[in-house]
């Protein structure tokens, strides 16, 4: 398969990757057409054979954290008129959950939101997450464990408490297995 049309069959877990770090569909959106230009325009120095999911996400990163640098000068939206126009997610049987789970998830720093959903909900080994983050497998594991230590505090629960998701990628972040 040639290496631009496999780009495509990448976008969706782009988009939810990019959706867990602005919590932002507009923004989401546009980081993800953001970080296709730059691997459109640099498949040059794409080696074929390797992992080019890896490559993707890392590009998608890299996009983020230089928006966030940028994002940090500007006025921040006390009015609360940026947050009104977050999107939320349709109504299911676990939608009173997925509330907590997103007020919770929101308040971990970067780094942690971006280990849980790379290895939780992603699915990339801690290998692959280390290597796209740019640190030690260690710190990736150990991210990824205060992260789900701390969910587990914000939502108020229990050690061996049953998680009533429908949602397999957020039930797959909170559990540390892969979702099915």
């Amino acid at each position: 398969m040639d290496p631009k049309d496999e780009l495509i069959t990448h976008l969706p877990a782009m988009r939810a990757f990019a959706m867990s770090l602005t919590r932002n569909s507009a923004t989401a959106d546009d980081l993800v057409q953001d970080a296709v230009v730059k691997a459109w325009s640099n498949f040059h120095s794409f080696e074929a054979g390797t992992n080019m999911r890896a490559w993707l996400f890392t590009i998608l990163r890299n996009t983020y954290y230089s928006l966030h640098r940028k994002r940090r000068r500007e006025v921040e939206d006390p009015e609360g008129v940026m947050a009104g126009q977050l999107s939320v997610k349709p109504s299911h049987d676990g939608t009173m959950a997925m509330r907590d789970f997103e007020a919770a998830f929101s308040q971990l720093n970067d780094e942690q939101r971006e280990a849980l959903t790379l290895v939780g909900a992603e699915g990339f080994s801690y290998e692959e997450a280390a290597e796209m983050c740019g640190c030690a497998v260690g710190t990736i594991k150990s991210r990824t464990n205060r992260a789900r230590k701390r969910l587990a505090e914000l939502m108020q629960m229990e050690e061996n408490e049953s998680l009533d998701f429908t949602d397999k990628a957020t039930l797959s972040v909170m559990s540390g297995k892969p979702a099915a």
